[in-house]
């Protein structure tokens, strides 16, 4: 049965621990970028870090309770190179968001945070037979992170903002009929095969419960993408509760807002800058 968490004071990130003990582990995600402390790594230019999302299908949109999430269909590895020694495959991409723009983002760059953060999550079929078993094990999955920045209006993310209305409450789902390619949420415009982004990497873990230091290496990428405050605002209309259920109350309202996790220390991981 699964255990209660959320993002207010009584289930927030500060209690995680108590009811998954990974969460207090030593390679926690996210942490504050300090690119002064970051270190150039030249073995990262040698062997670069490249996506190919070109057979990937993006089949439902769904409202978890703590964000919308896009489930993919992906029928091989299509992100390698860079600090990753195996093959990755998408499974799923998911965002994190403020109540407001001045916060949102789970990781944060000199302290500063954006108005939100999408995580494209990867796992390693070279050495697992499943997600699940990826997820447990220390090199399991590779997370691809994106900052967005308030702007124009994305015009590939409008066909999911659009859809928001659809998922209002906790459990609903939605097939998302149109193309979709999740390469188009990355910065540039080389869409299905880049080898030109520059990213910060790291050891990490899941920064929702149950916070598995799986992720061997937090790719997360310098350059955000715009998005409108429209788009963000239909983000923030998702409800945390499931239709037909009463309002919770409580500090959120109800709503999915401030579904990040606070940044934890590195302590003595290293941090390594692609260029």
């Amino acid at each position: 049965m699964a255990t209660e968490w959320g993002y207010e004071t009584h289930n927030g990130p500060a209690t995680w621990s108590s009811k998954f003990p990974a969460a207090a582990g030593s390679r926690q995600s996210p942490i504050n970028i300090d690119p002064s402390e970051a270190k150039v790594d030249p073995k990262l230019k040698d062997s670069p870090l490249t996506w190919n999302y070109d057979l990937v299908e993006c089949t439902t949109l769904s409202n978890t309770g703590h964000g919308w999430k896009v489930q993919v269909n992906s029928k091989e590895p299509n992100l390698q190179g860079g600090p990753l020694e195996n093959k990755y495959q998408l499974i799923q991409f998911h965002c994190h968001w403020g109540k407001t723009s001045t916060t949102g983002s789970e990781h944060t760059i000199s302290g500063e945070a954006f108005p939100a953060e999408i995580h494209l999550v990867h796992w390693n079929p070279d050495k697992y037979k499943s997600f699940e078993e990826g997820a447990s094990n220390g090199d399991g999955l590779a997370v691809l992170g994106i900052f967005l920045q308030i702007g124009d209006e994305h015009p590939a993310l409008k066909k999911i903002s659009d859809k928001m209305s659809d998922i209002i409450y906790k459990d609903t789902s939605v097939a998302l009929s149109e193309d979709f390619n999740p390469a188009e949420l990355i910065p540039g415009k080389l869409l299905f095969y880049c080898r030109k982004q520059s990213y910060w990497t790291y050891l990490g873990s899941l920064t929702t419960p149950p916070c598995y230091e799986s992720v061997t290496w937090d790719l997360v990428l310098k350059n955000p993408i715009q998005v409108s405050e429209d788009q963000l605002e239909a983000f923030r209309k998702l409800q945390s509760y499931c239709r037909g259920q009463e309002n919770p109350g409580g500090e959120l309202g109800g709503y999915i807002v401030e579904n990040y996790r606070p940044p934890l220390p590195l302590g003595d991981r290293e941090l390594r800058d692609s260029q």
